[in-house]
C-alpha cells in the first residue's frame, strides 16, 4: 500500500514538473546548466542522482533497497503518505505560481519576473520546499534510511548552498525590491510573524 502511494505521489509531482518546465522552455529562454559553477553541477550529481536513484529503485524494485530498510512504525509510515499526497496538489499550485520563472538552475532569466503570489507569499522557496519533503515523505513511506539520508542532505545542500548562490542572482536583479520579501518571508517555511 505504501508503495503504491509512493508511486502516485512521486509520479504525480513528476508528471506536474515536467508539464510546466516543458511550457516554461517553450515559453522563455532555457538557461543551460554548463552556465552554473562545476561544484554547483557537481554536487547536484554527487547528491541528486543517488537520492533519485533510491527512490526509482524503491518504485520499481522494492526488494533491491532492501539492504537500507528501516523499522518504522506504520504510524509514521502514514505520515509520509500524508505528507506525500499533500505535495501533488503543492506541486501543482507552486509550478502554476511561478510559471515561465521555473529554471533548471540558481540562474536568473532576461524576463526574470519576481513572484510574490500564491505559495511564494508566503515561502521563498516552495519549490524546494515540496521537492525536499516529497523525497522525505517517499523515505518514510518505504522505511528507507539511504532515501532519508539523502534527502536530509539535500535539505543541508540546498539551505546552505542554493539558495543563498539563487538568491544572490534575486538581489542582483531586483534588488531593494528582493530584499524586503527576504526581510518579510522564509526561505522555505513561513515566518510567523512575516517580518514585522
Amino acid at each position: 500500500m505504501f508503495r503504491l502511494i509512493a508511486v502516485i505521489t512521486f509520479g504525480g509531482c513528476v508528471a506536474i514538473s515536467a508539464i510546466y518546465r516543458r511550457r516554461a522552455r517553450r515559453e522563455s529562454e532555457t538557461i543551460p546548466r554548463r552556465r552554473e559553477r562545476p561544484p554547483l553541477v557537481i554536487a547536484r550529481v554527487v547528491i541528486g542522482l543517488p537520492l533519485f536513484l533510491g527512490v526509482l529503485t524503491y518504485l520499481v524494485h522494492p526488494g533491491l533497497m532492501s539492504w537500507s530498510s528501516l523499522d518504522l512504525p506504520d504510524g509514521l509510515r502514514w505520515v509520509g503518505a500524508a505528507l506525500g499526497l499533500l505535495c501533488v496538489p503543492t506541486a501543482y499550485w507552486v509550478f502554476s505560481t511561478i510559471g515561465r520563472n521555473v529554471s533548471e538552475t540558481v540562474l536568473t532569466k532576461d524576463g526574470h519576473e519576481l513572484i510574490t503570489a500564491g505559495p511564494y507569499h508566503w515561502v521563498r522557496h516552495p519549490l524546494y520546499t515540496v521537492g525536499v519533503t516529497l523525497f522525505g515523505a517517499v523515505g518514510l513511506m518505504a522505511a528507507n534510511w539511504f532515501i532519508l539520508l539523502f534527502a536530509a542532505i539535500t535539505l543541508l545542500a540546498i539551505r546552505l548552498v542554493v539558495i543563498p548562490l539563487e538568491e544572490r542572482e534575486l538581489v542582483a536583479r531586483f534588488g531593494d525590491a528582493y530584499r524586503e520579501y527576504v526581510r518579510r518571508n522564509g526561505a522555505l517555511l513561513p515566518r510567523p510573524w512575516r517580518g514585522r
